[in-house]
């Protein structure tokens, strides 16, 4: 697994034998996942640990649905800073347009507020506009990231924590893997 990476082309085809099917159920897809991009990552695995035995076909398709589960939380952190980022944006338009405002108008300018960072969000021209409105008061694309790390913070602490179990996890299963086929001597015909 530490060598080159192999292109589509080298990737040798290793597939699940149909006694180990009833093993490997189809996962359970969020809405936007693709079965045929985890069937894709799962092929890989499968010719990269090329299976022996049943329990390394086992642990190969555990390796393959943690390795899938760390590529949903890495996607789902960044949709998570894009929601986040429009919340520092809108908080950042508070802090400009809320000042001094009178408080039977409040209600209002915060509509006004939260529509305009939702404009930020989906249009380019109003995203540029709205940005240089915040450069002018000082709120630079690095202030606005820092607002995005403390409004995410404990949620980012929550995915490192379901990276790190789910990768920690992986590289145990690979040791096993290694461990399962030292134990075992050379392969059997």
């Amino acid at each position: 697994m530490n060598g080159l990476f192999q292109t589509a082309r080298e990737l040798t085809v290793t597939t699940l034998p149909v006694e180990f099917e009833s093993l490997a159920p189809p996962p359970l897809l969020l809405p936007g996942e693709q079965l045929e991009h985890y069937q894709a990552l799962q092929q890989a695995i499968f010719a990269d640990l090329a299976p022996r035995s049943a329990i390394e076909w086992l642990l190969a398709i555990d390796v393959a649905e943690l390795s899938w589960d760390i590529q949903r939380y890495r996607m789902l952190r960044h949709k998570l800073l894009e929601t986040y980022r429009q919340n520092a944006v809108e908080a950042a338009l508070r802090r400009i347009d809320m000042v001094g405002i009178d408080s039977e108008f409040e209600a209002e300018a915060e509509t006004y507020t939260r529509q305009n960072a939702l404009s930020w969000r989906l249009d380019p021209v109003a995203a540029t506009e709205i940005d240089a409105r915040l450069a002018t008061y000082g709120f630079d694309q690095h202030a606005i990231t820092t607002e995005v790390y403390v409004q995410a913070r404990e949620v980012l602490v929550l995915f490192e924590g379901l990276l790190n179990a789910a990768q920690t996890k992986r590289m145990l299963l690979l040791r096993e893997i290694r461990n399962h086929r030292f134990l075992s001597g050379p392969p059997r015909r």
